[in-house]
């Protein structure tokens, strides 16, 4: 019987590569992990530390330094890093090496609201708990305002970050029991009274108009109350 040379040479490269890839696994899996790095995404201004997650990476985990990779729960990590209020985004994984990385995504607060429990609301309108690291630069929410119904202030905190006037002038953000809303701007003695949201644009443009004639003529400091809840024109009280 003629024997196939070929056959068993495929066979026994099969086998060997087989072989090297399993010895390649397993000493891949016993590789020590290094200490975690932990990178904060485009954030210069850090409300969460670095220490912070590094024990958050040590508490869920049973300490991921100088452990073999193959005890380590990546999804677990993750989840842990998620589940901080801080943190908006997580993802947490490992090079070959056994070099842990973490990349973290703040949450960005818009406004600070202050009552009997203080907290920002972030740039989704979520709750997020203050910092003991950095404070925000954002306006102030005062009044009625729960953490569990925060969709009314979240729209007039946007309309302020995304508008240039209002985010330059207004200081405060007052939310009255029936939900209207007051704004308070900067170096300006009067309440603007914008009432309810809706047709808020052009409320909000009509409080540019008056702002640019009055302060044109000097006479801000005169009145005590601006009230913008008319479609059609702007209510001033004088002082």
């Amino acid at each position: 019987m003629k024997i196939n040379w070929n056959y068993i040479k495929m066979v026994f490269l099969l086998v060997l590569v087989v072989g090297l890839f399993a010895f390649s696994s397993k000493k891949n899996d016993k590789r020590i992990v290094s200490s975690p790095e932990i990178n904060f995404n485009g954030e210069e201004n850090l409300f969460i530390t670095h220490e912070t997650v590094s024990k958050l990476l040590i508490v869920n985990q049973g300490g991921v330094k100088n452990v073999p990779k193959e005890t380590i729960d990546l999804n677990l990590l993750e989840s842990a890093l998620n589940s901080n209020p801080m943190i908006k985004s997580a993802q947490v994984y490992m090079h070959v090496n056994g070099h842990l990385v973490a990349e973290v995504e703040q949450k960005k607060p818009i406004a600070r609201v202050e009552n009997s429990v203080s907290f920002y609301i972030d740039e989704d309108g979520n709750f997020m708990p203050l910092s003991t690291n950095y404070t925000a630069r954002v306006p102030l929410v005062t009044g009625i305002v729960s953490k569990t119904n925060l969709e009314n202030v979240y729209k007039m905190a946007m309309k302020v970050k995304n508008d240039a006037f209002l985010s330059k002038h207004v200081t405060s953000i007052h939310q009255y029991k029936d939900m209207s809303i007051s704004l308070r701007l900067r170096q300006c003695p009067f309440e603007v009274y914008v009432g309810g949201l809706a047709k808020l644009d052009k409320k909000i443009n009509n409080l540019k108009v008056f702002y640019k004639k009055a302060f044109k003529e000097k006479i801000l400091s005169n009145y005590s109350k601006v009230n913008l809840q008319f479609d059609s024109q702007v209510v001033c009280t004088k002082s």
